[in-house]
């Protein structure tokens, strides 16, 4: 399926006083390689949201492998794993500059109307987006 990647180096604020990454911060970096795999089809958070569509998280699962360090240029790929529906899930892979791995992780969130809270189906531009 459709997959995308980020990269970008990690700040002093996301370490702690070893100037090792905050565990907690991964969640943070999956959210940001979500954000780009969506632009990367032409659609944004915010647009979604305007069109009375929320994405909120629903289960995560992490395995963290290596810590990232202050100043490391850290890559993120976000893989969709099956065509969505009325959730959408993705796998992550986050690697510093020397390739190593740092993080395999998972996410799967639902696709909710803004003002009834209620389970929707994938939006059907998502899915057109997806099938070119």
């Amino acid at each position: 399926m459709y997959n995308s990647q980020i990269s970008f180096r990690i700040r002093y604020s996301e370490t702690d006083q070893m100037g090792v990454v905050y565990h907690g911060n991964y969640l943070q970096f999956m959210e940001i390689g979500r954000v780009e795999w969506l632009r990367a089809l032409g659609i944004s958070y915010k647009s979604m949201e305007e069109n009375g569509i929320m994405l909120p998280v629903i289960s995560l699962q992490i395995n963290y492998k290596k810590s990232a360090v202050y100043d490391d240029l850290i890559t993120v790929v976000t893989k969709l794993k099956k065509k969505p529906t009325v959730r959408i899930e993705f796998d992550y892979e986050i690697y510093n500059e020397k390739g190593e791995q740092l993080i395999e992780a998972n996410t799967v969130l639902a696709f909710l109307d803004i003002l009834s809270k209620r389970p929707i189906r994938c939006p059907e531009y998502l899915l057109e987006r997806l099938e070119k």
